[in-house]
């Protein structure tokens, strides 16, 4: 079980799952993301993290040994907790998601599923912390509105390849902490696509070049990947 690191600017993120197998690739692989995870395997333990401690998210099985997943969502917003939750099981019914999206969960994802679809339901509810309303978020000059798919400096649209909205999307989730290469590029294609790592530099440097003037910087920080940040 991993501690929090005040230096780490990713999601504190509470994972109960109890398939050894699941939780261990799920916890490496977010651990990798720059997010920190305090995996348990009972909702017992689950229940009792999820109330003490501060989460930015919870990622709750629903079979889990000792309190149910649902049994732990049900008391969390019986208790007036807000933190959000987002359920991973093998039950995939339309009455099984309905009721527990009823119940308070904020997003369902059924398995098995692609950890670059985790990924992307957690950039979700991260938007939140970034300042995220109504689908859009400022950073200076720059505003980048997810609604309608496009970002404007100084009020000018900036012309994007699908691509090179994915990868600024990316950087404005994920703003203040560096992103290591690999993670841009699993971010970037497909199961069916294979591009390398020099790729990622190749889309860095044509945003960089396309957000010239804008208030968000990308820097490069050798050795390790890149984090974009606002100008001071």
């Amino acid at each position: 079980m991993a501690g929090r690191d005040a230096g780490t600017d990713g999601m504190r993120l509470l994972l109960a799952e109890d398939a050894e197998d699941l939780g261990q690739a799920i916890e490496r692989h977010l651990g990798r993301g720059g997010h920190v995870v305090e995996w348990v395997k009972s909702g017992t333990d689950a229940l009792h993290l999820a109330v003490s401690g501060d989460f930015d998210a919870v990622l709750l099985d629903l079979n889990l040994p000792g309190e149910s997943g649902t049994r732990v969502l049900e008391s969390l917003r019986a208790r007036d907790n807000p933190v959000p939750v987002l359920i991973l099981t093998a039950r995939g019914e339309i009455e099984d998601k309905i009721r527990h999206f009823q119940l308070g969960a904020d997003d369902y994802l059924v398995k098995p599923f692609d950890l670059r679809e985790l990924d992307a339901r957690l950039a979700a509810l991260q938007r939140r912390r970034f300042g995220f309303s109504g689908g859009k978020v400022v950073v200076g000059n720059l505003l980048f509105d997810a609604d309608s798919r496009r970002a404007l400096v100084d009020g000018r649209p900036v012309e994007l390849s699908a691509r090179e909205y994915r990868l600024l999307e990316y950087f404005i989730v994920g703003r203040g902490r560096v992103l290591a290469k690999e993670q841009i590029l699993d971010h970037l294609v497909g199961l069916d696509e294979e591009i390398g790592l020099n790729a990622v530099e190749l889309y860095v440097s044509r945003l960089r070049r396309k957000l010239e003037g804008a208030s968000l910087q990308i820097r490069t920080i050798r050795g390790l990947g890149y984090v974009a940040e606002e100008a001071r």
